[in-house]
């Protein structure tokens, strides 16, 4: 089964100049790029609620565009710098963006992220089948 790239037009210019797709469709599933919470602008909000709630828009527009909605989302693995600093924070802002039944999600500390400030990268896998 050919894999078919999900690239929102907001994003299209990123995603060529690093060589990759925000999303790809293989058979019935949707993988998303890991995204962490740089705004619009490219720039990364120094507050972290602010990155995770960004991270989490960015990762519906991909959804958006592939016709789904965060409600498809089956897994997700989120990447930390300073997981222990501010998980409180972020589990509220994941309970905000999702509702039961919860996709399955694995938290992972790391030393650091490619993104220069950024303390979270969020990535996660969508079924195509409702």
């Amino acid at each position: 089964m050919p894999k078919r790239a999900i690239i929102p037009a907001a994003v299209a210019a990123a995603a060529e100049a690093l060589n990759m797709s925000p999303g790809i469709v293989s058979g019935d599933h949707l993988f998303l790029t890991g995204t962490t919470g740089s705004g619009p602008d490219g720039a990364m909000p120094a507050d972290p609620t602010a990155q995770f709630e960004q991270a989490f828009a960015k990762i519906g527009m991909v959804l958006a565009e592939a016709g789904l909605s965060m409600d498809a989302i089956v897994e997700m693995t989120s990447y930390h710098v300073g997981l222990r600093d501010h998980f409180d924070d972020f589990d509220a802002v994941r309970l905000s963006v999702f509702k039961p039944p919860y996709p399955a999600w694995t938290a992972v500390e790391v030393a650091g992220i490619r993104r220069e400030g950024a303390v979270v990268e969020i990535r996660v896998i969508a079924s195509m089948v409702p």
